[in-house]
């Protein structure tokens, strides 16, 4: 498989829910993925498959590993796709950025271009919230989305939820998540973040994803690592 860079996290690495996506998808709907080493850009990766676990490489170097695994969170219910909107204009990502060029959450990518996931909240008690809706670009002729998309969407809102009320620099370390339908193009879809806590240089958080009619479309559990 080859990362194509429109689909960074850091300007010069993968957005780390979309590479675990993909490889999510060699295992099924309820996947424990890993990153060992930020996803390379634009260069041939190698996929290997057992039974119980599949392995992104660069070579001899282990990127990313996965086995079969339920994400065990609490879900809490959706709100409407209009709140949504409303707590998406507190979010912090437009005055303060990471990674701007995110493909997911990334304020300097236009529509049809990232993802534009822009969680937010009233009080750092709530869940994050944010909505969104896909575009035709990632559907590839089809009405609905492979499931690396929603792995994409489930990822970001997990680090502002659970970054809040500081924000330091982190990636995403592991994703446990489980789909339970696809996403249509053109979907009034919501997207839910909440922290976990804090351990040492580990920050937690449960993410999902709800369709237009507020049916749970998937979920994860989160583990990010601290840079500083």
């Amino acid at each position: 498989m080859i990362i194509a860079r429109r689909f960074c996290g850091p300007p010069d690495s993968g957005n780390g829910g979309y590479c675990a996506g993909l490889l999510a998808n060699a295992l099924g709907d309820a996947v424990e993925v890993t990153l060992r080493r930020p996803p390379p850009l634009e260069r041939e990766l190698q996929l290997e498959l057992g039974d119980e676990r599949a392995l992104m490489k660069d070579g001899e170097v282990l990127i990313a590993e996965a086995r079969r695994a339920t994400p065990n969170v609490q879900v809490p219910p959706s709100i409407s796709f209009e709140n949504a909107c409303e707590l998406s204009k507190h979010y912090i990502g437009h005055t303060k950025h990471h990674f701007p060029g995110c493909f997911v959450c990334g304020p300097a990518r236009a529509p049809g271009d990232g993802l534009r996931i822009f969680p937010g909240n009233e009080r750092l008690d709530q869940p994050m919230a944010a909505p969104w809706v896909p575009d035709a670009t990632l559907a590839d002729g089809t009405t609905k989305l492979g499931p690396e998309w929603s792995w994409a969407a489930l990822d970001c809102i997990g680090y502002f939820a659970s970054g809040a009320p500081d924000y330091p620099v982190a990636l995403l370390g592991r994703m446990t998540a489980q789909l339970t339908g696809a996403v249509a193009v053109g979907e009034r879809c919501v997207v839910l973040g909440w922290s976990l806590g804090r351990e040492g240089r580990k920050l937690h958080a449960g993410t999902a994803l709800y369709g237009a009619n507020g049916e749970l479309r998937g979920c994860a559990r989160q583990t990010w690592i601290l840079l500083a």
